[in-house]
């Protein structure tokens, strides 16, 4: 498929200016600090709300938004590996980075711009056609952001880093209480939105039970040590959404606004159409980009309230394991109960239902089920039904079981291996 950059340049600048990409929440701005006495905990599988952004956190998004400045207008003549270096900029957001146009990651920000680097030669280097199903290639997220003015470019790139920052107690959680990370020092004092409600007795409190009831026999430990979940604390099976609310992309490239009808229509219980999430999410003919699908989610429903899962991220995977995977499946579905963006790359050896291999995509993660010895399996809404391009190929149903590990595979497989959660 040809990728001129002036498709759609004008309309897309346009959405950009008049889209809002800071996420809601902004109440935490004003959050009350520690008195000194008082210990805070994150209870294992609660969400986080929104942070404030603090003074080192807007520095840090001033910084990287300069850098962009330096490149002025860009130019058609400018080699790909100089756009990946221009615009795949990262930011160091209190121990976490985020590169823009790839999201939070535990690579370096060199490997992430030669590892997009090499993603963009490749699409280059493929001939016109194939089966694409709306997944935005990073070669067209360089082109779309490249064709954009320095101002509309500062503007887009200081929109993304702050809903990123804002969310970085969420990603330090995640990693955590999934990977084992430890907790920077005085976490918890500086993310009031990561806290649980109560607080703790400080160091050196009284603790005895009052007098007139005895401690329970079947009490949770204390919230000030929190015991990380595993799978086996979970439950054998259990899925979200409404199987009737589910619908088929009715145009190639839209498996993104097809995903985001299905995620909204589960939140609103309204089905406002594909068209007008292709708006929302400045979806053209190349595709979706997956920060779009965060901002929307973030922005049009309540699955980012901290009752939730919180903020969405685009968090990359690429060094997790299956059962890490698992976990944070699990922890959607069961803790959260909100569906989760899964954004694999449609190959046959891992969707049997496939006449062809196909392009990156979007589907929509709803559940799963353990299934005792035998293999645990996922259930996701799939917008694909390639028979309604071709007739001749076999129909692919919208509700979804299916190995998950495949699916783990798919996403790494994708070379940008995140997801939204």
């Amino acid at each position: 498929m040809p990728r001129p950059r002036t498709i759609a340049i004008g309309a897309f600048a346009v959405l950009l200016a008049a889209t809002p990409f800071i996420p809601r929440g902004g109440g935490d701005e004003g959050a009350l600090r520690p008195s000194g006495k008082q210990q805070y905990a994150a209870l294992p599988g609660e969400a986080t709300g929104y942070g404030p952004l603090t003074a080192d956190l807007r520095a840090e998004v001033d910084r990287v938004v300069a850098q962009g400045r330096t490149l002025g207008r860009i130019t058609g003549k400018t080699t790909t590996d100089a756009l990946v270096r221009g615009l795949v900029r990262c930011a160091d957001f209190q121990g976490q980075t985020y590169c823009l146009h790839s999201g939070w990651t535990e690579s370096s920000p060199a490997t992430v711009q030669a590892r997009m680097a090499v993603a963009a030669r490749t699409i280059a280097a493929r001939p016109a056609g194939g089966s694409t199903t709306g997944d935005l290639d990073v070669l067209a997220t360089l082109d779309r952001a490249a064709a954009l003015s320095p101002s509309a470019r500062a503007v887009a790139e200081r929109q993304e880093l702050t809903q990123a920052a804002r969310s970085v107690a969420k990603v330090w959680l995640l990693r955590h209480e999934i990977e084992g990370v430890p907790l920077p020092a005085g976490f918890l004092a500086q993310h009031p939105e990561a806290r649980a409600d109560a607080p703790v007795a400080a160091k050196g409190a009284s603790s005895s039970p009052s007098p007139s009831k005895s401690p329970s026999p079947t009490a949770s430990p204390s919230p000030s040590k929190p015991q990380p979940k595993t799978q086996k604390d979970y439950p054998a099976r259990r899925v979200i959404l409404d199987t009737k609310q589910t619908a088929e992309q009715t145009r190639t490239y839209w498996c993104g606004p097809t995903s985001m009808q299905m995620i909204t229509w589960g939140w609103k219980g309204v089905d406002k159409g594909q068209a007008y999430w292709a708006d929302q999410l400045n979806t053209t003919s190349g595709g979706t980009a997956i920060s779009d699908m965060v901002r929307v989610v973030n922005n049009s429903t309540g699955w980012d309230r901290k009752d939730h899962a919180g903020p969405y991220v685009v968090l990359d995977i690429g060094d997790w394991t299956f059962n890490q995977w698992m976990l944070l499946t699990m922890r959607h579905i069961v803790d959260y109960h909100a569906p989760l963006v899964l954004h694999p790359i449609l190959l046959k050896k891992y969707y049997p239902y496939l006449d062809d291999d196909a392009s990156g995509h979007f589907q929509v993660g709803r559940g799963y089920d353990k299934k005792g010895d035998k293999p645990t399996l996922i259930s996701y809404f799939e917008p694909w039904n390639q028979q309604r391009f071709d007739p001749s190929e076999p129909y692919i149903n919208r509700v979804q079981w299916r190995t998950a590990y495949k699916s783990y595979r798919a996403n790494k497989a994708h070379f940008q291996h995140n997801i939204g959660v």
